[in-house]
């Protein structure tokens, strides 16, 4: 309960009549602030980009007003892996997630929009499919400010991905690099989060982040925690060496002194389900032992990735040029498709995107049905497909226990992610298949695993979108509920809201969030995209230690 102040009758009156409106003022709601506390009823007022109140504010007024009974206020949700660095920049209204309550994209995992040599600009040029954008920058602050520029309708920020430092200064390459090399990558580093990126990231079942040697990665981790950032990782090995990868991740976090989170924490092939419970064990014991490591997940059974990971390490060390070269030779080729292996059987392998239009036809097979329609080995078909295409050809790989999702989701320190980019249900997106991931994560969170199995409360899940996140990250002034906070703020109902996107039918909206407003400015209104981009470049601590 609320209590004024006693004012004389006239003093009280001219301090009603001279109050300034709120620009917007949400009344009647439940209000989750996202610190993980029960719900209250409140209204909350906004002024330019600020939550200004939160209260009883019935004698208050607003410009913009919203009536949210019977419905959930929470912080705008924070996607800790986001693919929508591309997306963005042909459609900015990021509409799958803002959806969803997404406000906020991380983005960069292994591989960032910079920093980018004249080489590396050319590549991307040349490599566009079906998105075409202009490349006016070099570095990665110049993206995400080119990106404010440009108009989004969500918050984003990025990680630095080892893989680009690596490339900038030696390609490919896979040894080691030579102390004037590691020099370069550092001060790059460092210029990137100066600028305010969020830490450093690393992917290192993929080429050249991979080829990143543990110390390495580790001085590398030194650099960003000088600045307060974090270490974030899709590790080595998810499946059979799950138990190393993690510890290696582990190693670094303590060995840099840098809080360390593990991309869609997961074991992955169901020889390897059981390693699960030993990885979260490591993951517990760090943290005992007073080191800051976290996860992330996204909610579903099926991971999404290139169809070329099947292929033996040797054939993807140079790159994808090489690859294609080996293909083309006639005993590295029989050698390739002799030690491709298989983590998952090819009937659980659904190509979702191809570049070769003539091959398009074939989305939404398993790689069973295509080698049984050619009358060939798998491993031929991987081969094959990948040469036609000439590319990695994105698949969906079923390869993870659904009861591991319940018992990963249980973790206080998970928060969640989509691993996809960020969509509109129409136009060049619908080229392509893809993961129902890109569609539905945050909602079936709340749809499926909160409201139908219970697996953790409605607080708590809110705590997972917002706080958690935005604590692990050091944002300023975002994740919370707060009078000082920016205004990110959701109007859901947590009895309806709902994923639709299926592996089969991927390009559907989520529904059951009524109301997004992105610092101040409403960007979803019943359910209905204003047009507004109010989306801003979040800085990391980097950059406001490096403006001191």
């Amino acid at each position: 309960m609320w209590h004024k102040t006693l004012l004389p009758l006239g003093l009280l009156l001219l301090s009603c009549q001279s109050e300034t409106p709120y620009d917007v003022l949400i009344r009647n709601g439940l209000l989750l602030d996202g610190s993980g506390s029960p719900a209250v009823h409140a209204d909350l007022g906004i002024r330019a980009d600020t939550i200004a109140a939160i209260g009883d504010l019935h004698d208050a007024s607003g410009i913009r007003e919203v009536d949210a009974s019977g419905r959930y206020l929470a912080p705008g949700f924070i996607n800790m892996l986001s693919w929508a660095n591309e997306s963005l920049l042909v459609d900015g209204r990021s509409q799958s997630d803002l959806r969803q309550g997404v406000t906020l994209e991380v983005m960069g995992e292994g591989h960032s929009m910079g920093p980018l040599s004249e080489q590396m600009r050319r590549e991307m040029v040349e490599g566009q499919q079906d998105y075409h954008f202009d490349i006016p920058w070099t570095t990665l602050g110049e993206y995400l400010e080119h990106l404010e520029v440009k108009g989004t309708a969500t918050n984003f920020t990025s990680f630095v991905g080892n893989g680009t430092l690596r490339e900038y200064v030696m390609g490919y390459e896979k040894r080691p690099p030579t102390p004037e090399e590691l020099e370069a990558m550092k001060a790059l580093l460092q210029k990137a989060m100066e600028e305010g990126a969020v830490g450093l990231s690393t992917s290192l079942i993929y080429v050249p982040s991979g080829h990143a040697s543990t110390a390495e990665i580790t001085e590398l981790a030194k650099v960003a925690a000088r600045y307060d950032g974090m270490y974030i990782s899709h590790i080595r090995n998810e499946e059979d060496s799950l138990l190393q990868a993690v510890s290696e991740l582990i190693q670094i976090a303590e060995q840099a002194g840098i809080r360390s989170e593990i991309y869609h924490f997961k074991a992955s092939g169901q020889a390897n389900w059981q390693l699960l419970d030993s990885a979260i064990a490591l993951v517990d014991n760090a943290r005992k032992r007073g080191l800051a490591v976290t996860t992330d997940m996204y909610m579903y059974n099926a991971s999404s990735t290139g169809l070329n990971v099947l292929m033996p390490a040797w054939a993807k060390d140079g790159g994808h040029e090489k690859t294609m070269e080996y293909l083309a030779e006639p005993a590295q080729r029989e050698r390739l498709i002799a030690e491709t292996s298989f983590h998952v059987p090819p009937e659980n392998i659904l190509l979702v995107g191809f570049k070769n239009h003539a091959l398009r036809p074939l989305i939404g097979k398993t790689l069973a049905e295509v080698a049984t329609q050619r009358g060939i080995p798998a491993a031929q078909a991987v081969a094959d497909l990948i040469q036609e295409d000439d590319s990695r050809i994105q698949v969906v790989y079923f390869s993870m226990d659904p009861e591991n999702i319940k018992k990963k989701l249980a973790l206080p320190y998970m928060a969640v992610c989509s691993d996809a980019g960020s969509y509109t249900n129409e136009g060049v997106f619908l080229e392509q298949s893809t993961h129902p991931r890109a569609y539905g994560s945050f909602a079936r969170l709340l749809a499926h695993y909160v409201r139908e199995e219970q697996v953790i409360s409605l607080e708590e899940a809110i705590r997972r979108l917002t706080s958690l996140p935005a604590g692990n990250l050091k944002l300023r002034g975002r994740g919370l509920l707060r009078e000082g906070y920016f205004a990110d703020v959701v109007v859901f109902d947590p009895q309806t809201i709902q994923d639709h996107a299926t592996f089969e039918a991927p390009h559907q909206y989520a529904t059951g969030v009524d109301h997004v407003f992105v610092n101040g400015v409403q960007v979803l209104d019943q359910g209905r995209h204003t047009g507004a981009t109010p989306g801003r470049f979040v800085k990391g601590p980097g950059a406001l230690k490096n403006s001191n």
